[in-house]
Formats: structure tokens, sequence, C-alpha cells
């Protein structure tokens, strides 16, 4: 898409509140994830690339790469869009420049597996146990992929740090045992800063997730949601929820994990049976490999650390396009 077609779009459907920047809070320290040291393991259109055999991206200093997922009202997949579909503002600006546009990506994946492991999960624990392996099981097809596996009760606890090894991530889950309290936003918020951050400073780009089961309630952590969502943001991980509230009304937890996968990008899913939750989990599955990336350069960037907000909307209002809402730029 030419500077001059963002620049029309944007000029008629953006709303300015939408593209106000956004400043952060500085975030407070949350606690250290407990990991056992025995645990530890050793020719198509320029503007619309297929994955197949796609060249590695390298990113520049001052790129952007945003991946994103594009439904219709039904929530179905829509494959085979152009950059030109598109208009994107970054920190309420068009980008200066478009360097790529690419559908359904071969990026390597990085998935955390983070499943609340306290006392009022028990009953279900097992088929959550159950499901988690499965999914990776299916996720994990390439050498470069990565998954690691927490749970969390009073305190978040790594059973498997990364790995690509099937049966490792499988001890790890079954490893986890429920009781105790529940403190989700801690557990989240280590997860983005010991374990996603890290991988987000190479200069290839990764396809990050992670996938969070829990019923959505806490009542003791010492890190608030806002800044929870923050540093996903800073790590520039999707969250996908799995409700576990089986009840037939959705409560205030389910609207907890709501805010948090959709301030992401991600979604949130509501089995109706604990039967069910591998559904979910194959949905999420699907939705990690039917995505875009469009890598950027963004008009008047400083790397002052600062929040610089994404606005990302398709021109056929009948789609969703799904993004992250936002990053942090760089320190120099």
């Amino acid at each position: 898409m030419t500077k001059q077609l963002f620049g029309l779009v944007l000029a008629a459907a953006l709303p300015a509140a939408v593209l106000a920047a956004q400043q952060p809070a500085t975030p407070p320290a949350a606690p250290s994830t407990q990991t056992p040291a025995a645990q530890q393991p050793a020719a198509q259109p320029a503007d619309q690339q297929a994955d197949t055999n796609a060249p590695t991206i390298r990113l520049g200093v001052n790129e952007v790469n945003l991946i994103f997922t594009v439904t219709d009202k039904h929530g179905h997949y829509i494959p085979n869009l152009r950059q030109s579909d598109f208009a994107l503002s970054d920190d309420g600006r068009e980008p200066a420049k478009v360097t790529s546009f690419r559908q359904q990506i071969n990026l390597p994946l990085r998935v955390g597996i983070v499943i609340d492991a306290s006392t009022s999960i028990r009953t279900r624990f097992q088929f959550e146990q159950q499901s988690a392996t499965e999914f990776l099981i299916q996720i994990l097809k390439a050498k470069s992929d990565r998954a690691f596996v927490m749970g969390f009760d009073v305190t978040p606890t790594v059973t498997q740090d990364w790995t690509n090894n099937i049966d490792a991530l499988e001890t790890g889950v079954n490893r986890l045992r429920p009781g105790g309290g529940t403190a989700m936003f801690d557990a989240v918020y280590t997860a983005c800063r010991d374990k996603l951050l890290d991988v987000s400073r190479g200069q290839e780009p990764t396809r990050k997730a992670m996938v969070l089961l829990s019923d959505g309630d806490d009542n003791q952590s010492r890190v608030h949601q806002d800044e929870v969502i923050k540093e996903c943001e800073r790590a520039e991980t999707i969250i996908y929820a799995i409700s576990t509230n089986w009840t037939p009304s959705r409560g205030p937890g389910d609207k907890v994990l709501t805010q948090m996968a959709e301030s992401t990008g991600g979604r949130v899913f509501f089995p109706p049976s604990v039967e069910e939750i591998s559904n979910s989990f194959h949905d999420i599955e699907e939705e990690l490999r039917s995505q875009y990336a469009l890598t950027y350069t963004p008009a008047n960037f400083k790397s002052d650390g600062a929040f610089r907000s994404i606005y990302l909307f398709c021109n056929d209002r009948s789609y969703q396009a799904r993004a992250r809402k936002g990053y942090f730029a760089p320190r120099q």
C-alpha cells in the first residue's frame, strides 16, 4: 500500500481518540519464577507472499513486526488478503515504510502453557493436563518451535523450561499438582518478564503466545491487571485464555480473561464443559497457523522506551483484524 493510500484511509476512518499515544506506568517487581534446578532442560505478488520456502526475515533496529488474525463476523479465518486491504497507524501516524507483508508465515513458535493449579480447579485438573499435552503434540511441528510449562497457585512454578521435546513437556504438565490460593496476575506477569521477554530481543521475529487456563479469579497477586497487560506488550506476547468456569453465566473472572486476551490481540474461549476443553486448544492451534505478518518502519520513531499505540483495521468492515494494541520502543 502506498503512503498516499494509507493517508487517505486513515484520515477518513481513524478516530482521534484511538490514535492518541498511551503513557505506561513503571511496572512493579513481580515474584520470581520458582524453577527447581533439576527441571532445567539440558512467485507471488510482493504484497501477498506465502510462507512456503519463505526467506528468513531480519528486523532492523527501527522496524516493527506486527502479527495479526483476520476473521469474519462468524469467527471464520479470512485468507488471501493483500496489504491494500488494511489501514494502519503507529503512534497516530501512518508508517514511514512497509517492508513486507506475508500470509501464514512460517515463523518459529514460542508458546507458554500457563495453567491454574489452585485448589479451585482440583476437580477438572486432569482434563486440563490431558488437553494441554495434546495441544503441545499438535502445535510443535518444527525444530525451531519451543514451549515451556508453568503452573501457579499462590506462586508461579516452571515445571519445564523452553524445549521442543514433547516428552519433556508432557512430563512438565503432569508434574503440576493443584493446591493453594490463586495468583494469576503474578504468574502471567512473571511468564512474560522471565520467559517471553528474552525471546523478543533478537533480530529474527518469532510468533509468541501464551495459553492461559484459568477461571480468571485472583485472590493473591501483588501486581494488577493493567500492569500485566503492559508486561505482555513489552514481551510482544498474545494471550489465548481458556476459561475453566463451567457455570452457565459469565463471572467477573471471565471478564478479566476477556480483557487480557483482547488487549494483546488474542482470544478468550468458553468451553461449555471440561470434556470440550480440547476444542479450544484446537482453535488456538488453527489460529496460530492462520495469521498475517506486516513489517514496517514507524514514522517519527524514537528509541526512548515509550509506549507506541497501534491501530489496524480492515477496509472491509465485515472483517475484524485482531492485533496487539501497541508496543514499547527500545531504549538507546
